[in-house]
C-alpha cells in the first residue's frame, strides 16, 4: 500500500507522481473519476485499492454529480408544478416562471461544467483539492 500524504494537505502542495492499483498514474485516474461523473467516480472508488488521492477525487465526483442532478432535478419539479399551479391563475404568470427556472437550469449546467473542469485540473496537477460543502465528506469517506 502507498503512503499518500494526507489529505489535509495543502491544495497549493502537489502529491508525488504515484501509480493507483488500476494501472494508471494516479492523476490520470483522479482526472477520469471526474471525467465520467458519478460512473467514472464509482468505478475508480470500487477498484482503487492503494491510492487515497484516487479515492478522495473518486468520492469527490460522486458527490460533486450527485449534488448536480439533484439540484437540476428539484428544478425541474419545481418548475413543472408552479408552471401547473400559476397556469391556472395566468398563462403568462406561468410562462415567466418556466423562463426563470429554464435560465437557473442553465446556470446551474454551466456551473457544474464549470466545477467538473476545475476538479478535473486540480486532479491532473495532483492536488487534494477539497469543494466547499462536499469536500470534507469526500474525505471522511474515502478514508475508509
Amino acid at each position: 500500500m502507498q503512503n499518500d500524504p494526507p489529505v489535509q494537505a495543502s491544495p497549493a502542495s502537489p502529491v508525488a507522481p504515484t501509480k493507483s492499483s488500476t494501472g494508471l498514474d494516479d492523476n490520470v485516474a483522479s482526472l477520469l473519476a471526474y471525467l465520467f461523473q458519478f460512473l467514472g467516480g464509482l468505478i475508480f472508488f470500487l477498484i482503487e485499492k492503494d491510492s487515497r488521492f484516487v479515492r478522495f477525487h473518486a468520492m469527490q465526483s460522486m458527490l460533486l454529480s450527485g449534488a448536480f442532478w439533484v439540484g437540476l432535478i428539484a428544478l425541474w419539479i419545481v418548475s413543472f408544478v408552479l408552471t401547473l399551479i400559476l397556469g391556472q391563475i395566468s398563462g403568462v404568470l406561468a410562462g415567466l416562471v418556466w423562463v426563470i427556472t429554464l435560465l437557473l437550469q442553465l446556470v446551474l449546467v454551466v456551473a457544474g461544467l464549470i466545477g467538473f473542469i476545475f476538479c478535473m485540473i486540480k486532479a491532473y496537477q495532483r492536488q487534494y483539492f477539497k469543494l466547499p460543502l462536499l469536500g470534507p465528506y469526500a474525505e471522511k469517506f474515502s478514508q475508509k
